[in-house]
């Protein structure tokens, strides 16, 4: 398994809604966070060893009515 983060940035007024259509509709999205910052929202998916990343987010999270813009963080390791 793989787990990314993705940082996302919304259309004004739509981060509610980007929330709970990512929690709803996309399986690989386990988490989402508000964020103050740059971006209004942050996503933890954790993703099949062969699934490609860049189609995930591409093809998944930025087709959600409202996203803007995404910034994707890859992670190595976890620590316990």
């Amino acid at each position: 398994m793989q787990t990314i983060f993705v940082m996302v940035k919304c259309q004004l007024g739509t981060a509610y809604d980007v929330a709970a259509a990512a929690m709803d509709n996309v399986e690989h999205v386990s988490e989402v966070y508000s964020i103050s910052g740059q971006h209004d929202l942050m996503m933890k998916c954790t993703l099949d060893d062969d699934t490609d990343i860049g189609h995930f987010v591409t093809n998944e999270l930025q087709m959600i009515d409202g996203v803007a813009d995404t910034f994707t963080l890859i992670t190595f390791n976890a620590f316990t």
